[in-house]
């Protein structure tokens, strides 16, 4: 039976506390989430992506582990970091790849097409990176709803829940955001 969002939350309230038992009953609740957060990054990967599922959860993990001074909302909130670690992960693993500075000449990545990325489209995600760092230089609340939904996989409720904002907020911001991205990526495309 999975836990409910009640459990996980108290327990990771407990955790930011210092309980380090807690932080052993939290893992095999959360581990099954964090593996479907892995593998819907992976999947947007070529299936020989030198990163495996198992790698990513375990990098992802360690950098979660290793949080100091965080103290959890709740489950969301914990989930939307595990997303954003992720996704940090993917993009390191790109640049150490050798794909030279800002995408390496590759055509810019449009939002709605970065659910097909692949090993050879690494440099889109590092343009789509960049794209989002100028995003939440500009309006760090559309850039965060970006990072929650399509990262996180978090739906709008959940997103404002951890944002702390109206869902009508979230679904209104998250149009601005990505009609942003889109007109940002297009005009990067031509220079």
């Amino acid at each position: 039976m999975p836990a409910l969002p009640q459990e996980i939350t108290q327990l990771l309230m407990n955790w930011s506390q210092g309980d380090k038992a807690a932080l052993d009953q939290l893992v095999p609740l959360v581990y099954p989430e964090l593996r479907r957060l892995a593998k819907r990054h992976m999947d947007r990967e070529d299936p020989a992506h030198t990163l495996q599922t198992s790698a990513l959860i375990n990098e992802a993990y360690l950098k979660l582990v290793d949080q100091q001074n965080v103290e959890w909302q709740n489950r969301a909130h914990f989930f939307a970091v595990a997303a954003q670690v992720m996704r940090h992960i993917l993009v390191d693993h790109a640049r150490t790849r050798n794909y030279a500075k800002r995408g390496g000449g590759a055509p810019k990545l449009p939002l709605d097409e970065a659910a097909a990325l692949t090993e050879q489209r690494a440099g889109q995600l590092i343009a789509l990176d960049d794209a989002l760092r100028d995003l939440s230089a500009l309006d760090a609340r559309k850039s965060q709803i970006i990072e929650l939904r399509f990262f996180g996989g978090l739906s709008l409720e959940e997103t404002a829940e951890v944002m702390k904002i109206s869902p009508s907020t979230v679904q209104r911001e998250w149009r601005a955001a990505k009609a942003w991205l889109h007109h940002t990526m297009t005009n990067r495309d031509e220079s």
